[in-house]
């Protein structure tokens, strides 16, 4: 795994959700516990899915080569990260001290945050959800778990498509925002049985839970678009005594509990939009992308050049940020204005910019 032929491995990283940056980490971690002790990771230790991949691979790989992972550390020299999660993934490290090379957080960038998430989310869920279901939206009621950038473009997309839109929130702040484009934030407990379509957008776990799907609708349907699959109980779902699947067409189930009333999940509680439509648009993933370049770039220009970043997690500065929103302009037809050297002096800005500090908030 991540093998590169004549090397201990690549110099910098880009990933996407943290998988590959768990693997080095825990691959050194895990390396240098049996060249203490003899020890091999236990993947019946955990029940995530995703995390006993990693420790069954590990597992197997450090008896044939004991340092594999901690060479692959040692020559990775930064990496670039595009997801809420793997963006958490990193800070904890960081916070414990226990990042082993830089990480520029594309995912906080504007150019991403405000446009993969929002923009490319309000056009993919609806995609998804209609190729899944063929079911009229307009009319139904519809919840989403969560109303950061993600749960806002699936907010609107669902008003759009003439649903009632309610909002699950923890944060104060989001719901205020939430209230005051006129969504309705309740809890799950307050309409779970009222509700039609179910999408978690939080980035968190255990958010509709097999509790609540016990208590839904005949037929409502349910769906992810945060995190992995485990935002959606599929494990406690999957192993409730006398739980039926029905197989409607690829990606879309029917879970019928016993008394035979049943919940629609779609991509098996993974994301929806990837496993039941084709993701975001190009234009959308093309700033996603660009930020991963430019990030690349400034971590390389980092390890060759400056050696300003520690192992810790930086965003991409201003003007690379304001570049990839420069870069997709013309294809929108869009011209901008540009201001005279005295209002730059004015507004305290250089003429090209960046035209915002880095606490301003789009």
């Amino acid at each position: 795994m991540m093998t590169v032929p004549g090397a201990d491995g690549c110099d910098q990283l880009v990933d996407d959700g943290g998988d590959a940056t768990i693997l080095i980490h825990k691959g050194k971690e895990f390396e240098d516990k049996y060249a203490k002790d003899g020890s091999l990771p236990d993947p019946a230790s955990t029940t995530n899915a995703e995390f006993k991949c990693i420790l069954q691979l590990l597992k197997d790989s450090i008896p044939l080569d004991k340092t594999k992972y901690s060479r692959m550390a040692l020559r990775c020299k930064g990496v670039s990260e595009e997801t809420t999660t793997g963006v958490l993934r990193l800070r904890a490290m960081a916070v414990k001290g226990e990042l082993l090379f830089p990480a520029i957080n594309v995912n906080d960038c504007v150019t991403k945050s405000k446009f993969d998430n929002v923009y490319g989310c309000r056009h993919s869920l609806p995609d998804s959800i209609m190729r899944a279901t063929d079911v009229m939206i307009g009319g139904k009621r519809a919840l989403v778990c969560g109303y950061g950038d993600v749960g806002k473009g699936c907010a609107f997309a669902l008003r759009g498509a003439g649903a009632r839109v309610l909002i699950t929130e923890i944060d104060p702040i989001n719901a205020l925002q939430a209230c005051m484009e006129g969504f309705q934030v309740v809890t799950m407990e307050d309409c779970v049985h009222e509700i039609d379509i179910f999408t978690s957008a939080t980035g968190n776990f255990k958010i509709i839970t097999l509790e609540h799907m016990k208590k839904m609708k005949n037929n409502a349907i349910v769906c992810n678009i945060g995190h992995f699959d485990n935002e959606i109980d599929m494990e406690d779902l999957e192993q409730f005594p006398g739980m039926t699947v029905e197989n409607i067409k690829p990606q879309v189930d029917r879970f019928v509990f016993p008394k035979g009333n049943g919940v629609i999940v779609l991509a098996s509680g993974r994301l929806v939009n990837l496993g039941c439509a084709t993701g975001h648009p190009s234009f959308v993933m093309s700033c996603s992308f660009t930020n991963q370049v430019l990030a690349q770039l400034d971590l390389l220009k980092n390890w060759k050049e400056t050696k300003a970043y520690k192992n810790d997690v930086y965003l991409l500065p201003k003007h690379l940020d304001e570049k990839v929103a420069l870069l997709h302009l013309p294809a929108l037809g869009a011209h901008l204005t540009t201001l005279s050297q005295e209002q730059a002096d004015y507004i305290g800005v250089k003429v090209n910019g960046p035209f915002k500090n880095d606490t301003y908030r789009y």
